[in-house]
Parts: C-alpha cells; sequence; structure tokens
C-alpha cells in the first residue's frame, strides 16, 4: 500500500525544492507556483489529495540515462565520464540495479538504498514503488532490489542525475525492471544507448534491439536517444571497424532505425594497446571527436531540463481539458446510465408482477380512482406504510447507486490498470458519486467557468515562461547584452 505523506511533509519538500531553484533558476520557481496552482483545481475536483502534487510527478533535475547490454562498457564510459572510479567494471554483470548518481561534496561514496528515491521527489522515481506494485504483486516492497543512489564528489554531476541501468540481457523478462526502464526512459532528457562492438552477431540479440530500438524510434521526443557503438578498439588489429560498424547499422535499420546518429568510441582508460601508430592515431582522432560530440549533449541537457518542466506543465494543464475531464464526464455519465437501466428493469418487473396476479388495467384504474379519493381519508398507521415504503425506495435506489459505482470503478480500473493517475480518477469519481449529488449532474465537481479560467491563466503562464528561457538562451537581435522582458502572469484564487 503506497505511503500517503502529510500536507505539511509534501509541503515542506515543495519549499525544499523552491530553495534550491531560488538560485539555480528563477523561472522554474515560478513554474512551481503554476504547479501549485494547477494542484488547487485538481483538488477541488477531488482529482488530488492535499498530499499529492503535480510538482511529484516531475523530476526537477537534468538527467542523462544510460542503457545497454551487459558488458557493453556502461559503467567504464561512467567512470570516465566522472573521473572517478565509482561504477565496478567487468565483463560479466556486475551490478544488477539502476543506479542514480547525484553529486555530494563529501570524498566518500554513500550507497543509499532505493527508499531514498522512492520518498523525494525532487528524483526521477519518486512513489516508483507504486507503479512496480501495479506490475508485480508484492514487489513494491522490495524497491531496494530495483535501485540505489550512490553520491560521488565528481563536478560532473554538479546539478545533473546521471542513471545507470542493468543489462538487458538477462533482466529483458523481468517486468518490473522492464517497467522501471520505461519510466526513466520517458522522463529523461537525454538517453545513451550502448552496444558492445566485440559481439557483432545479431541472432541472439533480437529482444534486446526490440527493447532498446524498436520501441523508442517512434516517441516524440526520439531525438533525445543516442546510439553508441562502444569498445570499437576491438576492431583495431583487422582494422575492419567500417565493417562492424556496417553490420550494426543494418541491425538497427532492420529495426526501423534509420535516421538519427550512430555514434562509435571506446573507452580511454580501458583500451587495448594498438601497435601500428597510423591505425592508432586514426582511431584516436575519431574516438575523441566522438566523445566530445556525446559529452557536449550530456551538458546541453541543464537547458533542455528547463523546457521539459515547463513541457510537463503544459501537458497537464492540457491533459485536465482534454483528458481528466472527459474521461471523469465519461464514467459519471455511465454511472447514470447503470442507475438508470437497473431501475427500469426493477420497475418493468414490478409492473410485470402485478399483471400476474391477474389484475387488468381497468381495475387498476379504479384502484387508481379510489386512492386519490379516500388519500385524505388514510388512518396514521397507513401513513406509517407509505413512509416505510418510501424510505425502502430510497434505500433500493441508493443501493444501486453504491451497486454502479462500484461496477464503474471495476471496469475503468482494467482499463486504466497502467495509468500513472489510476488513484486519481478513482478518487475524483467516488467524490462525484457521493450520496447528495444527483445522477443527473454531468458536470464533475469543481468543474466550473472560474476553474476553466484558472487553467487558461496557468497555460498563458507556461508561454510566458518559455519566452523567459528563450530571453535567457538566445539573442536573436544579436546585442550584446539581451534584455529579458518581465512577464507577470497573475493567477485568481
Amino acid at each position: 500500500m503506497q505511503t500517503k505523506l502529510s500536507e505539511s511533509q509534501i509541503e515542506h519538500r515543495l519549499h525544499s525544492l523552491e530553495a534550491h531553484l531560488q538560485q539555480e533558476n528563477p523561472v522554474l520557481l515560478e513554474v512551481v507556483q503554476s504547479f501549485r496552482a494547477l494542484d488547487s483545481v485538481a483538488r477541488k475536483m477531488g482529482f488530488m489529495h492535499h498530499e499529492e502534487s503535480y510538482a511529484g510527478h516531475v523530476p526537477w533535475w537534468p538527467i542523462v540515462t544510460v542503457l545497454g547490454t551487459y558488458s557493453s562498457g556502461k559503467s567504464t564510459f561512467i567512470n570516465d565520464y566522472l573521473g572517478y572510479r565509482l561504477q565496478m567494471t567487468g565483463n560479466q554483470a556486475v551490478d544488477d540495479k539502476f543506479t542514480v548518481i547525484s553529486y555530494s561534496a563529501e570524498d566518500a561514496v554513500r550507497v543509499l538504498p532505493g527508499l531514498a528515491l522512492d520518498a523525494d521527489l525532487r528524483f526521477p522515481f519518486y512513489k516508483i514503488s507504486r507503479e512496480i506494485e501495479s506490475v508485480v504483486s508484492g514487489e513494491g516492497r522490495r524497491i531496494d532490489a530495483y535501485l540505489q543512489l550512490k553520491t560521488c564528489p565528481s563536478k560532473q554531476v554538479k546539478g545533473l542525475i546521471l542513471i545507470d541501468s542493468p543489462g538487458f540481457d538477462a533482466d529483458e523478462q523481468r517486468t518490473a525492471v522492464l517497467r522501471i526502464t520505461k519510466h526513466i526512459i520517458g522522463l529523461s532528457d537525454l538517453v545513451l544507448v550502448f552496444f558492445d562492438a566485440r559481439h557483432p552477431e545479431m541472432g541472439t540479440m533480437q529482444d534486446t534491439l526490440r527493447h532498446l530500438v524498436e520501441n523508442t524510434i517512434h516517441r516524440a521526443d526520439s531525438n533525445k536517444f543516442v546510439f553508441i557503438l562502444n569498445q570499437i578498439d576491438m576492431t583495431a588489429r583487422e582494422d575492419n571497424a567500417e565493417d562492424v560498424v556496417a553490420s550494426w547499422q543494418r541491425a538497427l535499420a532492420s529495426k526501423g532505425l534509420t535516421a538519427g546518429r550512430f555514434y562509435r568510441t571506446y573507452s580511454r582508460s580501458a583500451s587495448i594497446p594498438i601497435e601500428n601508430s597510423n591505425v592508432r592515431a586514426r582511431y584516436e582522432a575519431k574516438r575523441d571527436l566522438e566523445m566530445a560530440e556525446i559529452e557536449r549533449r550530456m551538458h546541453q541537457v541543464s537547458i533542455e531540463r528547463s523546457y521539459r518542466i515547463v513541457g510537463a506543465l503544459e501537458r497537464a494543464v492540457g491533459d485536465m481539458e482534454e483528458k481528466v475531464v472527459p474521461r471523469l464526464q465519461g464514467m459519471i455519465r455511465n454511472w447514470r446510465n447503470t442507475v438508470l437501466t437497473i431501475e427500469g428493469i426493477l420497475l418493468v418487473a414490478v409492473i410485470a408482477a402485478i399483471l400476474m396476479t391477474g389484475i387488468t388495467m381497468e381495475k387498476g384504474s379504479a384502484i387508481a380512482h379510489t386512492v386519490v379519493d379516500t388519500l385524505g381519508a388514510i388512518p396514521p398507521l397507513l401513513w406509517g406504510t407509505v413512509v416505510l415504503l418510501v424510505l425502502l425506495l430510497g434505500w433500493v435506489h441508493f443501493r444501486i447507486r453504491r451497486l454502479a459505482a462500484w461496477w464503474v470503478s471495476a471496469r475503468t480500473r482494467k482499463v486504466l490498470q497502467h495509468e500513472e493517475f489510476l488513484e486519481n480518477y478513482m478518487a475524483a469519481f467516488a467524490k462525484n458519486t457521493r450520496f447528495y449529488r444527483s445522477i443527473f449532474l454531468s458536470g464533475p465537481t469543481g468543474w466550473t467557468s472560474r476553474t476553466k479560467m484558472k487553467l487558461k491563466q496557468i497555460m498563458a503562464g507556461a508561454g510566458g515562461y518559455v519566452q523567459k528561457l528563450n530571453d535567457a538562451y538566445t539573442n536573436p537581435s544579436g546585442h550584446e547584452e539581451a534584455v529579458a522582458t518581465p512577464l507577470e502572469i497573475k493567477i485568481e484564487e
């Protein structure tokens, strides 16, 4: 079961985030305020509890994820980039967990359990235990078996989150690992996908290629994937690097990857000696050129992160209008139709039962007139019977409402079983089916013209944040000092 944070705790974490962003990126500090405004809209609709925040679904640090097969040189690459021997290396699997690497000023490396990531909204694995639990029952409690946090004094990861993944070969059938991989791919600003140039045969790599390539090329953010053929120095003896690269490119093309940058490189610290000086010079020149380009892309993620977070705000607002509200309206409509259908069937059954007793329409009409004529003369005891009958009908009605709500909820859970905000939908629907709400109200509670206006203001603010970021990172006028135009977006409470 998911552990809920109290409101004071979530506020404390948001305040900590704001304190960091005030120094690091004031524009993103304003974005946090917009997330708060969106939270208030969602809470009025019952879609979000007071101990939750949209900000908790967004990683606030730039993220670079390293994926690949076992022995493809991922850990060696990370150690070289950090200038620090942090990850264990070897030809066999040396780590079967996702390792999140974060900066620390301490000289000693600290290894913290997965819980440190699951409970901190600043990291990309906040509440990942809930997703794992939804895939494999009972595994959510074993979060430490899948994740760990390592701190490192390397300045290369200042303001950056670097994620090293377990190799794919042995874990491809582990559903929870694939779910985590999908999760971090969606949140990452840059994904480095490593292949091993020493194993050009593709027959045993089909599943790996499918997970690492086929499922990514059709994404809207496919440009954030960088494919790296590592340990190319192994081809120096035969000097056939071009043949090996061509073989891998054909394999990737067979999975649909026909565009995008494909790098080939090898480690400076773990390379084999290349005896031929001409070949060595050519290989080193190519390696240095490719590595410089890869590192440039990694340094670029800080800028891309800012736009990603603003984009996440825009998507959240758009989803509220285009997905959350219509889906809730559909659930309410299904609930109402189910209630009316059940009550209609019961009414028909009652009428049929009356007809089965042999009472004709004429007799029924005569009885009705008699009831109307003598209504004022009903003794008190009969009045009590009428009241009890009305109460019984009311009880039946509300039992039908509850039954219909349960049925719609169960059906929705089945359809949205992998939806990130599944429990939020359930909570909002429960609020809209409370006993005091009429079944004929089609709009979700809290969805008013004022709410719509507030969402428009938040969206306008998001556009203003993009303008501020552009002013900070671009200078179309060519002036020596670009002047950022202040843009104040007021969101009504």
